[in-house]
């Protein structure tokens, strides 16, 4: 007769009592064919934290080996797999910040502060946003013209203008112009609207009567006076484009928005529109009343001679004139070994102190870009030397990170 299937194959109790075997040293197959069969006692054994699968340490628990594999060997990797799941934790957290964060900020503040009423600031684009005096060169190549320069915190956005019928168009080159990409369309009307939102001039104060009874707030909440100066550069005849920039700029000087010269003093406001390229000077000069349109500067005519003071009589003020700028290259030069030699130190000292001496703010474009180190080796020497506005393209490193620390050439 033949033997059952279960008491002759996988019946350790079977075979024990035949062979004179002790389970704990069942050969490895029938181990597994046992453990199989065996879906329950398996299920508790891995679940077991303390449980060790060395035969070795279950028959011997008091033993060196088996002491050394529960106190040491066992923790240690649980602590290995505890690290890693709560690394795991932050890197799923990190991408639900960065995928959702509008969502993320309403759903904490909910949890955080039910029914809390938020802060009047909240609605700003520029919420929490802290200005940085930068200059968002040709602004409009960002993925967000205006909005992602605000973001960064940029106090200056440049914008290239061209005359096509009654518009004033945007962009590098005209071959990528189009009617929907005006300077109307991207930046005059989003400010407009954005500091509506700002004053709603729902509240009657008292003033006293030294208090400016125009005050009104900025794009930026953190600084509700700083002003956000508008670059326009006419890219075509200044003498076409002039009456057309008057015109499109008439909502935002009928509503108090435009910083102005009202034939004594310069009046400051959260728009300061600056022109330059081909833009006519004497259109500038013959508004001896009123003017809120400010002229970029030549840097380089006010600093010609600094030392025989012949740029005195240069016409350039701050009733009519914001910036004073160069192109690096040409007023600076090249940095051999990438630094500044003495020479170049000098010269950069002595036209920032011509047009300071006038009382315009100092902008050099055309500054390296690359690599990063020398890039940010120009911005240190250029704040330190009192430079007012570094001219960027990358907006996070120049707002966002401290670039005085980073030295490496090629990183």
């Amino acid at each position: 007769m033949a033997t059952p299937y279960y008491r002759s194959e996988f019946s350790p109790f079977e075979i024990s009592s035949e062979e004179g075997l002790s389970t704990s040293v069942l050969s490895k197959s029938k181990r597994a064919t046992w453990a199989k069969y065996n879906p329950i006692s398996v299920t508790k054994s891995c679940l077991s934290v303390w449980r060790c699968s060395h035969v070795w340490c279950n028959t011997r628990p008091l033993s060196k080996q088996a002491l050394f594999c529960r106190l040491v060997r066992r923790p240690f990797w649980g602590l290995i797999i505890l690290l890693g799941l709560l690394k795991l934790l932050s890197l799923t957290w990190q991408g639900l910040v960065y995928l959702f964060p509008d969502d993320l900020d309403s759903a904490l503040d909910a949890w955080v502060l039910p029914g809390g009423r938020p802060s009047i600031f909240s609605h700003w684009a520029t919420y929490g946003v802290i200005p940085v005096a930068c200059h968002s060169h040709n602004d409009y190549w960002r993925r967000v013209p205006l909005h992602s320069a605000l973001a960064a915190g940029c106090t200056s956005i440049e914008a290239d203008v061209w005359l096509s019928g009654n518009e004033l168009l945007v962009g590098h080159l005209p071959l990528t112009l189009t009617q929907d990409q005006s300077l109307r369309s991207l930046y005059l009307d989003p400010l407009l609207k954005m500091l509506e939102d700002h004053n709603p001039r729902s509240v009657n104060l008292s003033l006293d009567d030294n208090a400016d009874r125009n005050d009104v707030a900025g794009v930026f909440a953190n600084d509700p006076s700083q002003s956000l100066v508008l670059l326009v550069d006419f890219k075509a005849d200044g003498e076409h484009l002039w009456p057309r920039l008057v015109e499109n700029l008439k909502p935002l000087r009928e509503a108090g928005y435009l910083t102005h010269f009202n034939g004594s003093s310069v009046i400051q406001r959260p728009i300061t529109v600056v022109v330059s390229g081909d833009a006519p000077f004497h259109r500038l000069f013959g508004q001896i009343t009123y003017r809120d349109i400010f002229f970029d500067t030549p840097l380089d005519d006010i600093s010609a001679h600094c030392s025989q003071r012949s740029a005195d009589k240069l016409p350039y003020t701050p009733s009519n004139s914001y910036y004073a700028s160069v192109n690096f290259y040409k007023a600076i030069g090249h940095l051999n070994f990438n630094r500044f030699s003495q020479s170049q130190l000098s010269k950069l000292r002595c036209q920032i102190n011509a047009a300071h001496e006038r009382g315009l703010k100092v902008r050099y474009w055309g500054t390296p870009s690359w690599p990063r180190g020398l890039r940010n080796h120009v911005w240190h020497i250029l704040v330190r030397e009192g430079v007012d506005v570094i001219n960027v393209d990358d907006l996070r490193d120049a707002t966002q990170r401290d670039w005085r620390k980073h030295r490496s050439w090629w990183s």
